[in-house]
C-alpha cells in the first residue's frame, strides 16, 4: 500500500512500453501488475502542483485556479501554439516562454485512433507519442520555435486531422499506415502554404526531415475493451479491477479505464 500525490505516468520506449506510476516519493513499476487486481483510492485531497496549496478542484491537470490563471504553461497558446503572443509583449511569464517556447520543436504524423498531425518539443520525443497512444509516429519538420510549429501544423491540418479519439484508441491497435507515403501526400497538398511559411520565417527556421524513419510503438495490453467506460475520482473514490493493459496515459481495467494524467495532483492510495 502506497499513498501520495500522483503525477502522469513515466514511460520508457521498449517493446512493449514500460510504465511507472509516480505516487508521492515512490515510483511504481506497473508491468508486474498486468493481469492482477489493483485498487486506487482517492483520499479526498488535491494540492496544486505549482504552489502546493490545497485546492477543491484541479485545473489544467493539476493546478489551483490562481496558478492556472497566471502560469504561461496554462495559457491557451499551449494548446494552440499558432496563437503564441510572446512577440506582442503579453506572455504571462516571458522567462518561461523563452526557455520553453524558443527551442526546437517537431511537427509529426502519428497514428493513434487514425492519422493525425501534432507538435512537440524536441525533448518530448517519443514521450508525447506514447502519451497519445500512437502506434506509429514520424517526425516530418524540425522548427526553431513553438509558434512556427503551430503555423506548420495549421498548414498541414487543412488536409489531415489533429485530434485523437481516445475511446477508439483504447479499443485496439490502429490500422497500420504507411507514414512515409502520407508525409509525401501531405507535402504536395500543403506545398503552397509551407513555401509561404518558409519564406516568411527565413532560411533554416523550418527544416524538412526527409530521412526521418517511422517509429513503431507497442503497448502492454493483454486485452482491449469492447466498450469504454471511464472512471472519475471526483465521482467515485474507489477504482478497482484487474489491470488488463496500459495505453497512452490510461490504465485499462476489466471494470473500466482511468486517465491518470487527468488526476495529476490528487492524493491516491495504491493497493496491488
Amino acid at each position: 500500500m502506497i499513498e501520495g500525490q500522483i503525477k502522469k505516468m513515466q514511460t520508457v520506449l521498449a517493446s512493449p512500453v514500460e510504465y511507472s506510476l509516480p505516487i508521492g516519493d515512490e515510483l511504481i513499476s506497473l508491468t508486474p501488475y498486468l493481469g492482477k487486481r489493483i485498487k486506487l483510492t482517492y483520499l479526498g485531497e488535491i494540492n496544486c502542483s505549482n504552489c502546493g496549496k490545497k485546492t477543491k478542484k484541479s485545473y489544467s491537470q493539476g493546478f489551483c485556479y490562481p496558478c492556472m490563471r497566471k502560469l504561461a504553461q496554462c495559457d491557451l497558446c499551449i494548446m494552440k501554439p499558432e496563437t503564441c503572443h510572446y512577440h506582442l509583449g503579453t506572455c504571462r511569464e516571458p522567462q518561461w516562454g523563452e526557455t520553453h517556447c524558443f527551442q526546437d520543436h517537431y511537427v509529426y504524423l502519428a497514428n493513434s485512433s487514425g492519422l493525425k498531425v501534432g507538435i512537440t518539443r524536441h525533448t518530448q520525443v517519443p514521450t508525447r507519442w506514447i502519451d497519445q497512444g500512437a502506434t506509429q509516429a514520424l517526425a516530418i519538420f524540425k522548427v526553431k520555435t513553438r509558434l512556427q510549429s503551430g503555423q506548420v501544423e495549421m498548414a498541414l491540418k487543412q488536409h489531415v486531422g489533429d485530434k485523437t479519439d481516445w475511446r477508439k484508441m483504447l479499443k485496439g491497435q490502429a490500422e497500420p499506415r504507411n507514414l512515409e507515403e502520407e508525409r509525401a501526400r501531405l507535402l504536395v497538398l500543403a506545398s503552397d502554404a509551407l513555401s509561404e511559411l518558409q519564406q516568411a520565417n527565413g532560411e533554416g527556421q523550418i527544416e524538412l526531415l526527409p530521412d526521418a524513419s517511422p517509429v513503431t510503438i507497442e503497448y502492454p495490453v493483454l486485452e482491449y475493451p469492447t466498450k469504454v467506460t471511464s472512471f472519475n475520482f471526483d465521482k467515485t473514490a474507489d477504482v478497482e479491477g484487474v489491470l488488463l493493459g496500459i495505453k497512452g496515459q490510461y490504465l485499462i481495467l476489466d471494470t473500466g479505464v482511468l486517465n491518470i494524467r487527468k488526476f495529476t495532483s490528487y492524493h491516491i492510495r495504491f493497493d496491488g
